[in-house]
């Protein structure tokens, strides 16, 4: 069944030979450091608590460690969990038998890698299609959805190219069309654009929420950049050595950081392009505006509109359509200034 949420309950994984050993360390609390320095066993999760809404796009974000990747690796149990459950429509993957986890990875997820993972010697098409080859799909039939979706990613007459033939930014569109052809429920990107320039990147993301606004994936999306999350997710989960530090929306993340660490990353962050009007508006007093914005729009978005409509002022509706506040281009700029005092970014960050 579409669109259903992915739970992720008291998961742990410990890397090593004898992981069971240690679970009850771990979950007393003892560090990865100290459990390394032991029993040379790694702890790459440590009891991960974690709801991503079906139909929408999960970003979990960390730094290098951080168990991201790890994470998004349990979800498909390309990594198998020390312990935990990982459960969608009903089912705990961590238990599925083999026949089962294998219908689930051919028919249910699909993946796209940093470094897009396709076959030197397919074509574009036959790169496309080729998880269809392999559930046994007819060729007719998996040709007319890999045209489809190339086209649907812009590479329409490229079909027949070959990988090496085509930019970076051209072979993740390969990548994340050949995940499209499945018509799997759940979306697992790892790192997807991270290998790419910088506004090929951006075009990417803006490509991937288009489809999204059409497609609602349970899309699970893994990065180390904050300005990206802040831009592709839903929900945001940011992980620390293997643990969740915090978990909550965009706003959540900028305007209430967990801790010092979370905050050196949201300093930077463009405020306006994450805070929506409904956090910094009034009550609808003396109101006299023609302009009406949702709550939901950001303060960037909103003074653009002021500017474009030569107002002041604006009405904030709910999204019936019901007038509940108003804000002004005061709020506004004071909404997007970060007043929080410098402060030195933590170590791993700063070397990052």
């Amino acid at each position: 069944m579409a669109n259903q949420s992915i739970e992720i309950r008291r998961l742990f994984k410990i890397f090593g030979p004898q992981a069971d050993s240690y679970l009850e360390a771990a979950r007393k609390g003892e560090s990865k450091s100290d459990l390394n320095r032991r029993s040379r066993h790694v702890l790459g999760l440590r009891d991960i608590n974690i709801t991503m809404p079906g139909g929408e796009i999960t970003v979990v974000m960390g730094l290098s460690g951080s168990g991201k990747s790890t994470l998004i690796r349990h979800i498909n149990r390309l990594i198998e969990p020390t312990a935990g459950e990982i459960l969608y429509d009903g089912e705990d993957i961590c238990r599925m038998s083999e026949r089962a986890l294998r219908a689930f990875r051919r028919q249910k997820t699909a993946m796209v890698f940093q470094k897009f993972g396709l076959l030197p010697h397919r074509t574009v098409l036959e790169n496309a299609v080729y998880g269809l080859d392999i559930q046994g799909v007819a060729r007719s039939v998996s040709e007319r959805k890999g045209r489809y979706w190339l086209d649907r990613v812009g590479l329409g007459g490229y079909e027949n190219h070959y990988p090496n033939q085509l930019s970076g930014g051209m072979q993740q569109r390969v990548g994340l069309a050949r995940a499209l052809v499945n018509d799997a429920d759940i979306l697992l990107m790892d790192e997807a654009y991270s290998a790419l320039d910088p506004l090929i990147r951006v075009d990417m993301q803006t490509m991937l929420l288009e489809l999204q606004q059409e497609l609602k994936k349970t899309i699970v999306f893994i990065t180390h950049d904050l300005d990206e999350a802040l831009r592709l997710g839903d929900k945001i989960v940011i992980l620390r050595d293997g643990e969740v530090v915090q978990q909550g929306s965009g706003q959540d993340i900028v305007l209430r950081p967990a801790d010092d660490y979370i905050a050196a990353f949201a300093r930077e962050v463009n405020r306006g392009r994450v805070i929506r009007v409904s956090t910094v508006m009034s009550p609808p007093l003396g109101l006299k505006t023609p302009l009406k914005l949702t709550g939901a729009t950001t303060l960037e978005n909103a003074a653009e509109a002021m500017v474009e409509a030569g107002v002041q002022q604006a009405a904030i509706t709910d999204r019936h359509g019901v007038i509940i506040g108003q804000v002004d281009l005061p709020a506004i700029v004071a909404g997007m200034v970060n007043r929080q005092p410098p402060q030195s970014k933590p170590a791993a960050l700063a070397a990052e």
